[in-house]
């Protein structure tokens, strides 16, 4: 898939996002894919979105919307860890559940793998994923990310730890 023909577009968040970011950094169920795992207010969510300068090299990271073809918002896409020595960044995805199972996904990581190479001109992106996540470890895998170290207890969801597999993808 190219960016022509892609199913989603990425965009710089906006003011308007408050409500969605805020619905999403709060959401428990979500807290165990990523590395926080508390709640944020609205204050702290708006200072970020207003402060956010949307450059990698300043911030070190990026966060972007990811909206359909229909201008619905089915998701948000980050690249965080910025390491512009090594030239690699994490990337994070999340899809949200009505919009699962669409391509969004696939397309999604597309086109943050070309901002990544093109724009950027980054080495690798990678992504930890927890292995109970199937769907997710699948995506990655079916993108062309590769397996390169399973890590033991590296996922705390408020009662047990979980294993996680780091998946890179090396252009």
């Amino acid at each position: 898939m190219t960016k022509e023909n892609s199913i989603v577009r990425l965009r710089a968040i906006e003011p308007e996002d408050l409500d969605l970011l805020y619905r999403i950094e709060n959401d428990r169920e979500l807290w165990n894919v990523g590395t926080s795992n508390v709640p944020y207010s609205r204050y702290t969510l708006h200072d970020y979105v207003a402060n956010a300068s949307d450059d990698i090299y300043k911030d070190g990271q990026v966060r972007m919307i990811i909206e359909n073809t229909e201008s619905e918002i089915v998701g948000i896409v980050d690249l965080v860890n910025f390491d512009p020595s090594n030239r690699r960044a994490e990337v994070g995805l999340i899809i949200l559940n009505a919009f699962r199972r669409c391509g969004y996904g696939r397309s999604t990581l597309d086109q943050i793998a070309d901002y990544a190479l093109n724009v950027l001109h980054l080495h690798q992106i990678f992504a930890y994923v927890d292995l109970r996540n199937k769907a997710s470890y699948h995506l990655f895998h079916v993108m062309g990310y590769q397996e390169s170290v399973r890590i033991k207890d590296w996922l705390y969801d408020g009662r047990e730890y979980h294993d996680a597999v780091m998946m890179q993808l090396v252009f």
